[in-house]
């Protein structure tokens, strides 16, 4: 028996995917994480799987093929995910080297290999939101996180691993599960906590003039459909490269914070606030999956809208901690 492997799966997206699976009836899951001192080992309660294993001697134990067990794949989906991590050597070994270490690993062992890149290695997106293998030498991300992620897909690309491997690049995903991640929770969690607390919802102003504060355009999609899209790269094995996981449709933050303030059935109050000067020069003002190769490929699954996954986010899980 085979067994798929999730590494980060105690974390956000990874726990969803483990949640799915097990709607479909797969228990044969290894999860691999870090769990430390953090609360995120509550993810994990409700999930069935079939054995924890701590990331670092994981891949001790890929590097010597030591596992007795067989994988018919791993979802690499664990990461060192804050854009404002400043150990940028922390952020190689843990977003690069330990995803080389797994590619290298599943290409000489028949392994599919399915790993999280990252919206973030698009930059300002002046190069445009193209997942095609064309545009990454051309790709400038703004920050130390969106460059490990890059140097990942290049190396990849240069080596000729792309059409054997899954990279799967996730715009700004949101939804149950993601409590635990501090600065790096989603706005619409954000915003629920703020209007639970203050009645209000805060936003940054905006420094460039094409865009008025809070419209400031992301593509934000819920971690419902980021799952589905994730599971379907492991069925179509046929499938590899880089694709892009999003909506394809760009929404301001006064959308996201009006979409919450409708969810809670209350009048929107928003207040501008100065963004943070570490911040102003990595800041990205629009963003929006190309997802023209994924359908394509065979997917055309609708995703929610922002409204109605807000809502489902709100009312059937946030209302019900």
């Amino acid at each position: 028996m085979s067994y798929i492997v999730v590494t980060g799966g105690a974390g956000f997206i990874g726990a969803n995917v483990i949640k799915r699976l097990n709607e479909r009836g797969e228990e044969k899951i290894i999860v691999v994480d870090n769990l430390n001192s953090s609360e995120k080992w509550k993810n994990l309660v409700e999930l069935s799987f079939e054995d924890y294993v701590h990331k670092t001697k994981f891949i001790e134990m890929i590097k010597n093929e030591t596992f007795t067990r067989a994988f018919r794949a791993i979802m690499h989906l664990g990461a060192r995910s804050s854009t404002t991590e400043k150990n940028v050597e922390f952020l190689m070994e843990n977003n690069y080297n330990y995803t080389k270490e797994l590619a290298k690993y599943c290409l000489a062992n028949n392994v599919r290999f399915i790993y999280a890149s990252s919206a973030a290695t698009y930059g300002d997106g002046s190069r445009g939101f193209s997942d095609e293998h064309a545009l990454i030498p051309l790709l400038r991300p703004l920050n130390a996180y969106g460059y490990s992620k890059q140097i990942f897909d290049l190396w990849a690309l240069k080596n000729g691993f792309l059409d054997k491997i899954v990279g799967l690049k996730y715009f700004n995903v949101y939804g149950p599960g993601e409590w635990h991640k501090g600065e790096m929770r989603s706005m619409v969690l954000k915003a629920y906590e703020q209007i639970k607390k203050d009645k209000k919802i805060k936003l940054f102003k905006s420094y460039n003039t094409l865009y008025k504060d809070g419209e400031q355009l992301r593509d934000f999609i819920y971690v419902k459909d980021a799952v589905e899209m994730t599971i379907f790269f492991l069925e179509k094995t046929e499938l590899n490269g880089i694709f892009n996981v999003g909506t394809g449709i760009a929404r301001s933050w006064n959308d996201l914070a009006n979409a919450v303030f409708s969810a809670l059935r209350m009048q929107p109050e928003i207040e501008y606030i100065d963004m943070p000067e570490e911040i102003k020069n990595k800041y990205q003002y629009f963003t929006k999956a190309e997802m023209t190769k994924l359908k394509s490929a065979g997917y055309n699954n609708p995703t929610f809208s922002l409204e109605d996954a807000v809502r489902d986010y709100i009312l059937n899980y946030l209302e019900k901690c």
